[in-house]
């Protein structure tokens, strides 16, 4: 699960997406900067119904990374209310961003970078954005999850500096 900001390119286009090895979820726009009121709204109402379905037997893990309205009171209070349902990996306060997810916004984005002709406002650009993220083959999620133990072996071996990912 993450948040993608594309302000770089028009104004402000915010949204937020997830995937496990098994599928893509979905990619919600959201109409301001991410809080943790609109947080907590997506993850009640879009990611905890999808985690239930995908793990009925409350096996499954959820990662988010250290935006600040992740740590929010009331979304940690609502993940403690939850935490039968799915685990919420913790991370250690001075870890590396190792949230794969990143990889799918890069190919988003370079997919986005392709297009002829390149989207001319926030409406062609959410558009463009929900085809992308829907043509991502399932091979690069699925290898992404796969990468995590490596992931988290490279940061152990490097004691926390930088590594390759």
């Amino acid at each position: 699960m993450h948040e993608y900001n594309l302000s770089s390119w028009w104004g402000q286009c915010y949204g937020w997406g997830m995937f496990s090895w098994h599928d893509l979820g979905p990619l919600i726009r959201v109409e301001q900067c991410l809080n943790s009121t609109t947080y907590l709204i997506i993850i009640a109402e879009q990611v905890h119904p999808i985690m239930l379905m995908a793990y009925p037997n409350g096996d499954g893990f959820f990662q988010q990374d250290k935006v600040p309205c992740h740590g929010a009171r009331i979304v940690q209070e609502w993940f403690q209310e939850h935490e039968g349902d799915f685990t919420l990996l913790r991370w250690p306060p001075q870890s590396p961003d190792l949230n794969p997810i990143e990889h799918l916004w890069d190919e988003v984005k370079r997919a986005i970078k392709q297009l002829v002709p390149q989207p001319s406002n926030l409406t062609e650009l959410d558009s463009a954005i929900h085809q992308a993220w829907c043509q991502i083959p399932r091979i690069t999620f699925q290898h992404l999850v796969e990468s995590m133990p490596r992931r988290i072996t490279a940061v152990l071996k490097a004691k926390g500096g930088p590594t390759k990912y």
